[in-house]
């Protein structure tokens, strides 16, 4: 069995937009086990355990995105998420909040990008982000900075999902990292030994036109050894 973890906040669901955000959850369940072959359990944030997740014998963990912003959190509902990230048991995916989360459990700073400077003007659609603040947010190309497995068949420029306003400000310590956008510099974070990925773009989000972070995803169960 894999584990999607909800990383979304009660006041994400609250949005206009959470009724969606809710049934995406469903359709990346599926997609995962589709990849995986074996049933995906979701699980809210605050329920995650690594005494849970040795219970149910995970063979993965993917750790969903978020609208709701990281302050929103408070500690105590999510420790044991935490604690399961740092016991590093376990093959863990990060997808954009899932990303930043990681980085949080292992001791890296998380921040908002920043302000728009006066006349700037942000990059990407139109967004519900707090105004006047910096984001990402469409499908365009990350780059490639160095090589990887995890990369096999990407190229150097694949398209993905962006949607984020906060990025990580370094990496936790044993990672490194694998692609960039002029915004945002830690798109890839990838563990120097153990299968533990965070990517600030949204993979799960792959298309028939985009299918990069659908063959990401795969790459990585490849190597988890979950396929």
């Amino acid at each position: 069995m894999i584990v999607l973890v909800d990383n979304e906040h009660a006041t994400g669901y609250a949005k206009p937009w959470g009724e969606r955000i809710m049934a995406a959850r469903v359709r990346i369940k599926y997609e995962l086990e589709d990849m995986a072959g074996v049933p995906c359990l979701v699980v809210r944030y605050s329920h995650v355990t690594p005494e849970l997740l040795r219970d149910i014998d995970a063979r993965a963990v993917f750790i969903s995105g978020n609208s709701a912003t990281a302050n929103e959190y408070s500690a105590e509902e999510q420790a044991g998420l935490f604690a399961a990230i740092r016991e590093r048991a376990w093959p863990v995916f990060g997808f954009c909040g899932g990303h930043q989360v990681m980085g949080q459990a292992l001791g890296a700073p998380l921040e908002p990008i920043g302000a728009l400077d006066d006349g700037e003007e942000a990059f990407g659609e139109a967004a519900d982000f707090a105004p006047g603040m910096k984001h990402e947010l469409g499908y365009f190309p990350i780059n490639v900075i160095r090589d990887h497995h995890l990369l096999e068949g990407l190229g150097s420029e694949p398209i993905v999902r962006h949607a984020h306003s906060w990025e990580l400000k370094a990496l936790p310590d044993g990672f490194t990292n694998y692609a960039s956008t002029e915004l945002t510099p830690i798109q890839l974070m990838v563990h120097d030994e153990l299968p533990m990925v965070g990517t600030q773009f949204h993979p799960e989000y792959a298309t028939e036109e985009h299918p990069a972070g659908r063959r990401l995803i795969q790459n990585f169960m490849n190597w988890a050894g979950v396929t």
